[in-house]
């Protein structure tokens, strides 16, 4: 497992802002909350891969010791569920998305990702939203490795989003140069997920949101 070389206060870019956002409440422990079964993890079988519109064309893979080999950061963020709680401060480690970025870099035209996890769930985002500085594809929080409940081996953490737009479990990036729903997104969900804007249901979104339903 890589050892952290920065830590990330959360004061530049999409820094953390302070207090609650609108219609959420403190929550002191980290409930458990997903949809289906928890997937038993098979590291010989484990593969983390980024394919579609690469700058490259071609699909780019990592072993399940040659990704977590990649350099490791820690950033302290908050973390927003769409049913209505919030956990403060906690500290993620893990692999930053900009360094998927780097080593496979999309190509010029696109405009959003899909994150794949485990039994085909999805999430779409922005590319600009996955490319944040505080974005972070995560295998500890604070300091210890991730409970198969809460994603081990590997949950996406968006801290400007609602939670669910960071998947647990998660195995690729899908590049896209258009826009298309995730597994929530089809299901009601706000297309973008701002918590500071109260973006939780599909119905609230305005026609710069998304692809329609």
């Amino acid at each position: 497992m890589g050892q952290p070389v920065e830590r990330e206060s959360g004061e530049s870019g999409e820094a953390a802002r302070p207090g609650l956002p609108p219609g959420q409440r403190l929550q002191r422990g980290w409930p458990v909350t997903h949809y289906g079964p928890v997937p038993k993890f098979r590291p010989e079988r484990w593969e983390f891969r980024v394919f579609g519109a690469t700058a490259d064309g071609e699909k780019h893979c990592w072993a399940h010791e040659e990704f977590t080999a990649l350099p490791y950061a820690t950033v302290v963020a908050d973390l927003h569920c769409v049913t209505k709680f919030s956990m403060l401060g906690a500290e993620w480690g893990g692999i930053p998305a900009r360094t998927i970025l780097q080593a496979a870099p999309p190509a010029p035209d696109v405009t959003h990702v899909m994150v794949w996890a485990e039994y085909g769930f999805s999430s779409n985002l922005r590319l600009s939203d996955f490319a944040a500085e505080r974005t972070l594809f995560a295998t500890h929080k604070d300091g210890e490795l991730l409970t198969a409940e809460h994603g081990f081996p590997l949950r996406l953490v968006v801290p400007h989003l609602y939670a669910w737009k960071g998947p647990k479990w998660v195995r690729g990036v899908e590049y896209m140069t258009a826009d298309r729903r995730g597994f929530w997104e089809e299901r009601g969900y706000h297309n973008i997920g701002d918590p500071w804007k109260e973006q939780r249901y599909s119905y609230q979104e305005g026609p710069e949101d998304g692809p329609e339903l």
